[in-house]
């Protein structure tokens, strides 16, 4: 009896879990280079042979790798990145990768992200660009012009997630390990005036969520069952 009790505890405590992914999803389906979180499971085995029992562990998160509709804007300090690839920005907890293109240029002429972090490029430096010269103009693979002058290139950069990523901000994600700089790879670019749109599904996570709340009550429903099966064995084994 109490093996039942623990599995469904265990169930409890994996979909909980999955409730705070979707809430958080959910809560950013607007926001601006949002990537959507899942959670995967595994069954953990206890014992071996007839007394072997599976519980649900506690999950790993993943990041989905769908991406988000494009919207155009027409802000030439807006950008959206085509294929799978990561703007870097440098922040107090070092480099952050993000899908969030809303740059600005500040009065010294840093190329800054909507949280006011420096653009980097492909070596790990800060964008500089002369505030005298306006907006860039923005090449396809991320170069920056200003008066036809090259003046710098926006960074894009492999990263791998990986399970249990750390995210910072809303559509901040930072690395586990030095992410590399993209190179010679045609399916990858830079779009000028454009921005990437939250990649999260509201109806399919809305669905989910269904799902979730229904699995919860059944567990509740087996801890019940089994603590009213355990009170019933104490009053009958007490009465004897």
């Amino acid at each position: 009896m109490q093996d039942s009790l623990y599995v469904a505890l265990s169930s409890q405590v994996a979909l909980e879990r999955r409730l705070d992914t979707i809430a958080d999803n959910v809560a950013n389906a607007s926001t601006i280079g949002f990537r959507a979180t899942g959670v995967k499971f595994e069954d953990v085995v206890s014992g071996t042979g007839p007394r072997s029992v599976s519980f649900a562990s506690s999950g790993k998160t993943y990041l989905s790798t769908a991406h988000g509709s494009m919207t155009e804007t027409g802000n030439p300090f807006d950008f959206a990145i085509q294929g799978d690839a990561w703007f870097a920005i440098e922040t107090p907890v070092g480099t952050v990768m993000t899908r969030d293109g809303r740059f600005s240029m500040n009065e010294n002429g840093e190329l800054m992200s909507i949280e006011g972090y420096p653009v980097l490029d492909s070596g790990g430096v800060p964008i500089q660009l002369d505030p005298r010269n306006g907006p860039p103009k923005a090449g396809a693979d991320g170069s920056l012009r200003q008066n036809d002058q090259l003046v710098g290139a926006i960074g894009l950069y492999d990263f791998d997630p990986g399970d249990n990523f750390v995210r910072y901000g809303n559509s901040g994600i930072v690395p586990a390990r030095t992410p590399e700089p993209v190179t010679d790879r045609s399916d990858v670019g830079v779009a000028q005036g454009f921005l990437e749109e939250s990649n999260v599904n509201p109806v399919l996570e809305m669905t989910r969520l269904i799902q979730v709340q229904r699995a919860f009550e059944n567990t509740a429903a087996l801890i019940r069952q089994s603590a009213s099966s355990t009170d019933d064995a104490i009053k009958t084994l007490g009465s004897k």
